[in-house]
């Protein structure tokens, strides 16, 4: 397993080793120890969640404001455009991102720590999106920072249709009225 420390450097890219050949392939998709070392922590996670979403669908930024959670995602299925907003105000990076596309090409997966902000895009024709977290759903701690936010510019993907034009972003009615970083209750 390798791991990449991101320009955020507590987001951690985790690229495991794959082995392959004319059968096809076998990796080991998480090893605790392995993954404790690469964070410079102990984790500890108590839910995994799965979605399935189609292509431009965008899904975030959510986070728990009480019991915060640390996130480990990857795609089983598709490729997404995979981002973390550093929601710390003690942090130097506090109000940006970094981002990841993660594949079932890839089997990349990435490490968000409690404290951050989490949302991604779809790229492919639809995406199984899997997730490990460190605490449980709270709905009633929810918490979600508009995907579009101009203090935080997210950088998402411009998709096209098979014929050239541009593909319109599906957005939930709870995602697309988040609240702007600057009302947003932060850590």
């Amino acid at each position: 397993m390798k791991s990449i420390r991101l320009s955020i450097p507590d987001v951690v890219l985790v690229e495991p080793r794959l082995f392959e050949d004319e059968r096809g392939y076998f990796f080991e998709s998480f090893n605790l120890e392995k993954f404790q070392q690469a964070v410079d922590r102990d984790v500890f996670f108590v839910q995994s969640n799965e979605s399935l979403s189609v292509q431009n669908v965008i899904r975030g930024l959510h986070y728990q404001i009480e019991r915060p959670q640390g996130k480990l995602v990857r795609v089983v299925e598709g490729a997404v455009f995979d981002v973390a907003v550093d929601l710390r105000t003690d942090s130097s990076t506090f109000g940006h991102w970094v981002g990841a596309t993660l594949s079932d090409d890839n089997n990349h997966q990435l490490w968000i720590p409690e404290g951050f902000a989490h949302g991604f895009q779809v790229l492919s024709r639809e995406a199984k999106f899997q997730y490990m977290v460190t605490e449980y759903w709270c709905p009633s701690y929810e918490r979600c920072i508009r995907y579009d936010d101009p203090d935080i510019d997210i950088v998402w993907q411009q998709l096209a249709a098979p014929d050239g034009h541009l593909l319109e972003r599906s957005v939930s009615a709870k995602d697309q009225n988040g609240t702007a970083l600057v009302m947003a209750e932060v850590f």
